[in-house]
């Protein structure tokens, strides 16, 4: 669906080698607001928390950016989901972290090296 690190601003294409399935799923892990556009041409824009399709109609779940809701809306009346606020999670990876975290070593060590005593948590 994409070869980025983050889904932020994007809309994917349902059909061919994209389902529909796959883009809820997406909007499911992603940290941001997501905009649901309904085959009727009428959009949610909110958080989506939950989704099943192990159901005899299969459905999302989500709270509209006032925070209304839970809203249900069943994926035959899904057109696209488009990512449309910012995703809090982009840069937070599990690489970031252990580069942050091998910094901070890294830096704890020369502040060792030079004699000084690092700061003390209160």
């Amino acid at each position: 669906m994409t070869d980025g690190a983050t889904l932020e601003g994007g809309t994917p294409e349902i059909g061919g080698t994209v389902s529909l399935e796959a883009v809820v799923d997406k909007a499911f892990d992603y940290r941001g607001n997501v905009t649901v556009v309904k085959t009727d041409g009428s959009e949610t824009v909110g958080y989506l928390f939950n989704r099943n399709r192990d159901v005899p109609v299969p459905f999302v779940q989500m709270f509209d950016v006032n925070g209304a809701g839970p809203y249900t809306i069943p994926y035959l009346e899904i057109r696209t989901i488009r990512f449309t606020g910012r995703d809090t999670a982009a840069g937070q990876s599990y690489a970031a972290w252990l580069r942050a975290k091998e910094a901070a070593k890294g830096a704890l060590h020369a502040e060792k090296d030079s004699g000084r005593t690092p700061p003390r948590d209160a």
